[in-house]
């Protein structure tokens, strides 16, 4: 099956400003991010979705594909659909949506993402790794529950799921999921997904994946024993992927 993979970088992060050039280990962010999606050879193409002719610039002199999509999308989904309908990239059987803040990328999330839709018959899949309990208490983790056969039932910032008995500690702990901000779609239903209306839970928890569940559209989860590696949000953040680079990039090779 024909895969296009989309990476939307949006260029006005409020917490960490300019957010996809700033640079990691001497190169632009998103440029960072393309690299490895390009690395892990899930993609038939990948292309940069953005706002910015800056983003898209340093995207192609980097050797890179990158497309201007609408500033005025409220989500990565949205942007990335734009991508999708394009006459040129009306020829794809998958979809993937790797967010411009996530370098460190798990490869098996990516694949496994892809899988949901390419082999387990999702329209939508996502990824999720086990997690320690204490990511229960951190609302920037976003974490998720799942049916036995996969299909995701909500996801959530508060700690689902919550221990109501202590009894039950060691089942619950062993079910604790965080989200991974990767996305796999049919066409047809990434179309459908931004159709929609924004969903009321979507606006409370601001979680757009609310919004297709919401509506009744399942979406396939595949779980990794990978350990948890943030996005880049804040300062700190690029600072901790810097110092963390070389590490990484010697494992994964």
């Amino acid at each position: 099956m024909r895969t296009l993979a989309v990476i939307p970088a949006r260029l006005g992060a409020t917490r960490l400003p300019r957010k996809p050039l700033r640079l990691l280990a001497g190169v632009p962010l998103v440029v960072r991010v393309l690299e490895r999606v390009v690395s892990l050879d899930v993609a038939d193409r990948c292309i940069v979705a953005t706002d910015s002719r800056e983003i898209a610039e340093e995207v192609v002199r980097a050797g890179g594909e990158a497309v201007l999509t609408d500033a005025a999308h409220p989500s990565g989904t949205d942007r990335v659909a734009e991508v999708a309908a394009r006459a040129d990239c009306r020829g794809f059987h998958a979809i993937v949506n790797v967010q411009g803040d996530e370098p460190f990328v798990s490869a098996a999330a990516v694949r496994g993402a892809l899988a949901q839709v390419t082999e387990q018959g999702f329209a939508l899949g996502t990824a999720a790794l086990r997690a320690a309990p204490d990511a229960l208490r951190r609302p920037d983790v976003v974490k998720v529950v799942t049916a036995d056969d996969g299909t995701a039932m909500y996801f959530s910032r508060a700690p689902i799921p919550f221990l109501r008995d202590a009894a039950d500690a060691a089942e619950r702990d062993a079910r604790v999921l965080h989200h991974v901000g990767v996305y796999a779609y049919t066409p047809d239903a990434l179309a459908r997904w931004v159709a929609l209306p924004v969903h009321p839970l979507e606006r409370i928890e601001r979680l757009e994946q609310l919004r297709p569940l919401a509506h009744g559209m399942r979406m396939g989860v595949a779980i990794t024993d990978d350990a948890a590696r943030s996005g880049i949000d804040t300062e700190e953040d690029l600072e901790l992927a810097n110092s963390q680079w070389a590490t990484f990039t010697t494992t994964e090779s």
